[in-house]
Formats: C-alpha cells, structure tokens, sequence
C-alpha cells in the first residue's frame, strides 16, 4: 500500500499557462481601495503586473497579492487570494469576471462557444431556443441554444446526426449558445477550469457540458479559440450488427425456445389428461375386486359342502329301504 502510494505522481500545476483568476467577490476596503478576490486557476499573479478584467476590458496594475492576510510575492494555482488594484471601482467589477495578464492571451468577451453537452434530466426535450442559466466557474448567467449542430453518442462522442431537432435526457449533443450577458469563458482544451459548465434549470442540474470552441470579441472581431473540428461518424464493421438488432435476435431465440418448450408439453399434458379416466376405472374396479375376495370363502364353503350333500343323496335310499322293512315286518305281524 506503502509502495502504492509513493508511485502516485502529483498532478502538476498549470502555472506555465497565462493568467486566469475567475473573480469570487469585490471588497471596498476603508484605507486600502478595491479588493478583489477569488482562486488562481492558471498562470501566476505577482505584485506589479498589468491585468485586465474581462468581459468589460478594464485594465489595471496590481499593487499587492494577499493570502489569509499575509503579503505574497507570488499566487500559483489553486491559492485563494485577495489583490489589491489601482483607480477601479467596486461597481466596475464584480462576482464572474475573469483575471488575465495583458501581455499573455489576455481573456476577451465571449460572442459565442460550441459545446458537447449531456443533458442529465430534462421532463421534456430541449431544442434551440431553449435558455436557461449556465454556472461556469463564478458565473451565472442565462445562455441561449441557439442552434443544436450535432447529435453525438455521449460514451466516445462520434456523430449520430446532423442538425437534430431536439435532444432527451440520457443523450448528447454539439450545441451553440450565445450568452444573454458579458461574459468570460475558455475551451476546455486551453483552459479546463473554465470550459466546464452546468447546465440548471428548474432547481435542479438538467445537463452538463464541456466548451469545444470559443468565439472571442477581439475588438469589432471575432476570433475563433479552441477545436472547431466536427466530430468523427460512428464508424460501423461489416457483420456486426447493432445491439438493438442482437437484443431483438436473442428475444426472438428465447421467444421460439419457449414456444417449443411449452409445444413439448402439450402432448405430455394430453397423455397424462387421456391416463385420467383408466385410472378413474381403476378405482372404480377396486370395491368389485374386495367383493370377489371376499367371495372366495363362501365359495370354498360351498365346494366343502358338496362331498356332505353327496353322502346325504346317498343316504336316503338306504333309509328308505330300512323303512320299508320296518313296514313288512310290522304287516306280518
């Protein structure tokens, strides 16, 4: 477990990549001027530097970056700060705005962005037109679908259909949104931080989504950021059918299977029905058999009795000749 562990590499930090601190609150401090604070994302925030807030483009220098009230020479990802800036106002800046050093990929307001969303659960479809309020990182606002490009499969992300008219719950989608409000957010393959989102509507998360491609107000221009590339059509082997086809083949299997089964048992059914009545006779003939048992002494009785009349049917013509004598006698006399 030990040796597990120690072969865990850290994830590196991306304080190699430009400046981005999505903002978490605006403090107005008596003595000390504007405050902003929130979590360093990417990059590096040092004392001194020129940043700018987008989307509104104000420009500014830091005078000082402070972390749990002690002065830091430099913020790197992941530290919650509070930096001190020059001749801004509260009302200028607030909750949602996004950091950026003016020198290095400086962020710019978002036009529009493509995004692979999954919709999680929705009652009803979504289609374009639908608007409800995107969280990216510290920002809340309402974006608009405005066009539904693609239909995509949510486990590898291949192209299922062009221009769908609506997307359910459970499935994917390419989509653009144009926000409603000035807003801040980056491709998900520049600047992972900022190209997450959810979706929320009805109280509730109703999809999530990653940001393909940004479309950036650069002045009176818009310039494309991230990976505009469609996605790939799944892509299908001969012989291999498609899974709904195989569930329907394995059905109609266990459907005929059945059938046969419970074919077999009808004959079986039939014999043991047709077995029913001989075994009805069967008893019937029971109490006859009893009675021919009990039978078989009487007769016996009688096959005994046979020798006795025998010698009776013998017997009387020698009392009728004993009676006969008698009589003479008794005439002589």
């Amino acid at each position: 477990m030990i040796e597990a562990l120690d072969a865990i590499v850290p994830p590196k930090r991306p304080s190699d990549k430009p400046l981005r601190l999505p903002l978490q609150d605006v403090y107005k401090i008596g003595g000390i001027g504007t405050v902003p604070v929130g979590r360093v994302e990417t990059g590096i925030l040092k004392a001194g530097m020129t940043v700018v807030f987008a989307p509104v483009g104000v420009t500014t220098e830091v005078k000082s970056v402070e972390m749990h009230h002690e002065a830091l020479e430099q913020a790197v990802p992941g530290d919650n700060v509070g930096f001190n800036i020059k001749n801004v106002s509260v009302k200028d800046i607030r909750r949602g705005f996004v950091t950026g050093d003016t020198k290095n990929d400086p962020p710019y307001q978002t036009a529009s962005f493509d995004a692979q969303v999954i919709v999680l659960d929705h009652p009803n479809a979504i289609m374009a037109g639908y608007t409800p309020v995107v969280d990216c990182h510290t920002a809340h606002i309402a974006c608009k679908f405005n066009k539904l490009l693609y239909k995509i499969d949510k486990r590898n992300g291949s192209k299922l259909e062009d221009e769908p008219k609506q997307v359910k719950s459970g499935e994917g989608a390419i989509v653009e949104m144009i926000p409603t409000k000035p807003l801040c957010v980056e491709a998900f393959s520049e600047y992972p931080p900022l190209g997450r989102f959810a979706v929320r509507d009805m109280r509730k998360t109703v999809a999530v989504g990653v940001i393909k491609r940004v479309m950036r107000k650069v002045g009176d221009k818009l310039v494309s950021s991230g990976n505009a590339d469609a996605p790939q059509a799944a892509e299908k082997k001969e012989g291999d059918e498609p899974k709904k086809e195989k569930a329907a083949a394995g059905g109609k299997k266990k459907a005929a299977a059945k059938d046969g089964d419970k074919a077999a048992a009808k004959p079986a059914a039939a014999s043991k029905d047709a077995a029913k009545p001989a075994a009805k006779e069967k008893e019937a003939a029971k109490p006859a058999a009893k009675e021919k048992e009990a039978a078989k002494p009487a007769a016996k009785e009688k096959e005994a009795a046979k020798p006795a009349a025998k010698e009776a049917a013998a017997a009387k013509p020698a009392a009728a000749a004993k009676e006969g004598g008698a009589k003479k006698k008794a005439a002589k006399k």
